[in-house]
């Protein structure tokens, strides 16, 4: 397929997305079915096209002046892609499976319109009803920090520190262009083009043998800054698939005692294989059965309960940007009572002197601040891990790191914006 041609396929789905009310994921796998004869290539680069037009929505038909499919895939083009007017034109000439060609009116909304005047949630291309609550997390700069969470993210590797060391785990995977995470002492990225597949990580020998497990760096980070130890007794309470129970494995050295349990037993299928690949031998996995409490025999024990909280994901807009224009006030809601519970949970599991680590990859501070302010506030024997002092302890960029992020008297924040990693919130909770 011409490059003319996949953006012609590109609005097509566009349309369908908007007109079907279909996930964009559901629509382009259909899409890839009935149009078996364009390559992965042709796949990957139309994908590319509908993401970006997602990420990028309401600047796109802001500066278009129209919200129709065609105008916020031009937009996009000069707002993600940074494509001048010309290049635009030329790939709209009206040919063969080509878009038409340029009207008058987009013509000159490409060349003259901007988004100097446009409204915060316009400019950082977000839902409306949330404007309130990131102007009380980023005041006047939360369209920046919007934007940062509007373009395409890498793709992040964690090193297995079980099975290998990350100088030559990236020595092996050099062909994929992993470079060194700049936080993450186990981490290596591989930055990834507009047009590119994914690098197909899973057939990879690292993988297959354990060497490696896909996870942003924020996620790294935020599984590190719980500051598990060998030796402890550690509770994932929140495991779902395994990815910071793998984390907490490597950081506890095969030593100490790791359960990982989760209220979906359904989210848990893949751990078992993943433990194993991994080479975990000190983890437990609880399933739950029927109304029953998997962890009914702990109480006041654990060192530390490791919560990776279900939350709005805000944080992760950058891989799942159909997720934010989907959001409603309702699954907030939900969300919220859910983090309530398993706080609750978790207070009765830890020990005097052990510790919870909350985690969400949410930048809401209902999610996030206000949460761990109301947990205090019933359970006064609890109190906040200074941020600095969670952090300064733990590796060599540890103090560079924490003045990357927003610290605030209930945890610290990651941003794309500040240290290019998802959005996480970290707080660390002792009790007394």
């Amino acid at each position: 397929m011409t490059p003319a041609a996949r953006l012609s396929a590109a609005i097509e789905l566009i349309e369908t997305i908007d007109n079907q009310r279909v996930p964009a994921a559901q629509a382009l796998k259909e899409w890839g079915t009935a149009h078996r004869f364009a390559g992965s290539g042709d796949r990957a680069a139309i994908s590319g096209l509908v993401w970006d037009v997602l990420r990028r929505r309401a600047s796109s038909a802001w500066i278009m002046g129209e919200d129709t499919a065609r105008a916020r895939l031009l937009g996009m083009l000069k707002l993600e892609r940074g494509l001048a007017t010309e290049a635009i034109s030329a790939l709209c000439d009206g040919a063969r499976f080509a878009p038409q060609p340029l009207s008058e009116a987009e013509r000159s909304a490409l060349s003259q319109n901007s988004l100097d005047k446009a409204p915060a949630h316009i400019a950082g291309d977000y839902p409306e009803w949330l404007d309130s609550h990131l102007a009380e997390v980023f005041g006047a700069d939360r369209a920046a920090e919007a934007e940062a969470m509007a373009s395409r993210a890498p793709l992040d590797l964690r090193v297995n520190t079980l099975k290998a060391k990350r100088e030559k785990v990236q020595s092996s995977t050099a062909h994929l262009g992993t470079t060194p995470t700049k936080w993450s002492p186990n981490g290596l990225r591989i930055e990834i083009s507009a047009d590119a597949r994914n690098p197909g990580i899973h057939a990879e020998e690292a993988f297959i043998k354990g060497l490696i497990e896909v996870q942003d760096e924020g996620s790294q980070l935020a599984a590190l800054l719980s500051a598990a130890k060998p030796g402890e007794q550690v509770i994932d309470l929140c495991a779902g698939a395994g990815g910071k129970t793998l984390a907490l494995a490597a950081q506890m050295q095969g030593k100490g005692r790791l359960i990982a349990t989760d209220s979906d037993k359904r989210q848990l299928a893949p751990i078992h294989e993943r433990l194993s690949r991994a080479g975990v031998h000190n983890c437990e996995v609880r399933t739950p059965k029927g109304e029953g409490d998997a962890l009914s025999d702990i109480r006041s024990t654990a060192d530390l309960v490791m919560i990776d909280a279900p939350c709005t994901g805000t944080g992760t807009w950058r891989r799942n940007p159909d997720a934010k224009w989907r959001m409603r006030p309702g699954a907030l809601e939900v969300r919220l009572k859910a983090q309530t519970e398993v706080l609750d949970r978790a207070a009765h599991l830890v020990k005097p002197g052990g510790r919870i680590a909350y985690v969400t990859c949410s930048v809401l501070p209902v999610e996030n601040n206000g949460h761990v302010r109301a947990f205090l506030a019933r359970h006064p024997d609890f109190a906040v891990v200074p941020p600095a002092e969670t952090v300064t302890a733990l590796w060599d960029k540890a103090e560079d790191f924490a003045a990357a992020t927003r610290l605030s008297a209930e945890g610290l924040l990651m941003t794309p914006r500040r240290t290019g990693t998802d959005g996480f919130f970290v707080s660390v909770l002792r009790k007394g």
